[in-house]
């Protein structure tokens, strides 16, 4: 299948560098549907408009996520307000959450917030996500905790979500979900997936000790340290998250389905 262009339905009023991010975005929810880690319309995926500091890009409320296209984000402030014309609505309660992380992190560009079942379920768990596999030893002590006050509708609880996050890139929402920060789309994503799966591996080991498989062995601090600070500080031929593996993904989705970039 020849690759489509990612300039080929750009709209003229939408300038080339929010057009790139609009797919970049688009992509992303087209990715959580695959793996199945998308609540319906529900969760938001947001991300920040390049060359600002207070418009974003968010998904219409009512559109699953395999819905989801380039020109169907709409682009709204700090707040929540629509900026543009869009025909489409958006759940500004929904983005409480995330307007706080993009206030409070100059590097949360991409705000990733599901209920994907396994990292809700270690979400629960006193320790969170424990290093009981490489896939997790990336989160090793890089994880935020925030307890559950009800659904996030009340603006005072942003300083709290800022403050639980500090400077981790992930947030377990104590019975609620997962929350990931990215650089860009793909980054935000690749956390996602590998935390998801990390929580899936946890919680099998759990049943089997709990079945009597015996004990779950988990490594010393000095080993789970260092394997942490091998992803972050891309050790060896280790990548930033997602810098790897997005173009991949694209070539697959624009196999299966490329409406997400029109």
């Amino acid at each position: 299948m020849k690759p489509v262009s990612v300039m080929a339905h750009r709209p003229a009023h939408i300038d080339a560098s929010e057009w790139q991010a609009r797919v970049s975005l688009a992509a992303c929810y087209r990715l959580v549907a695959s793996l199945g880690l998308d609540d319906m319309i529900y969760n938001h995926i947001s991300m920040r408009v390049p060359g600002t500091s207070d418009q974003f890009l968010l998904n219409p409320y009512g559109l699953l996520f395999d819905e989801i296209t380039a020109s169907s984000l709409v682009r709204i402030d700090i707040h929540g307000n629509k900026l543009d014309d869009s025909p489409h609505e958006v759940n500004v309660a929904g983005f409480v959450i995330h307007g706080a992380i993009h206030q409070g992190r100059h590097d949360a560009v991409c705000v990733l917030h599901t209920h994907s079942d396994a990292s809700l379920a270690v979400s629960a768990q006193t320790e969170g996500l424990l290093p009981l596999s490489q896939f997790a030893m990336r989160f090793y002590q890089r994880q935020g905790f925030h307890d559950y006050e009800g659904v996030a509708l009340d603006l005072d609880e942003q300083q709290r979500l800022v403050q639980d996050i500090a400077d981790h890139p992930v947030l377990l929402l104590r019975h609620h979900g997962i929350l990931t920060v990215g650089r860009t789309a793909a980054e935000a994503f690749m956390l996602l997936y590998y935390f998801e799966r990390a929580a899936r591996i946890q919680l099998d080991m759990q049943a089997a000790a709990a079945g009597g498989a015996g004990p779950l062995l988990i490594p010393p601090h000095e080993v789970n340290e260092k394997a942490a600070r091998q992803f972050w500080e891309q050790k060896g031929d280790i990548l930033v998250a997602g810098e790897r593996e997005w173009p991949g993904l694209l070539r697959r989705l624009d196999r299966l389905d490329p409406s997400y970039r029109t």
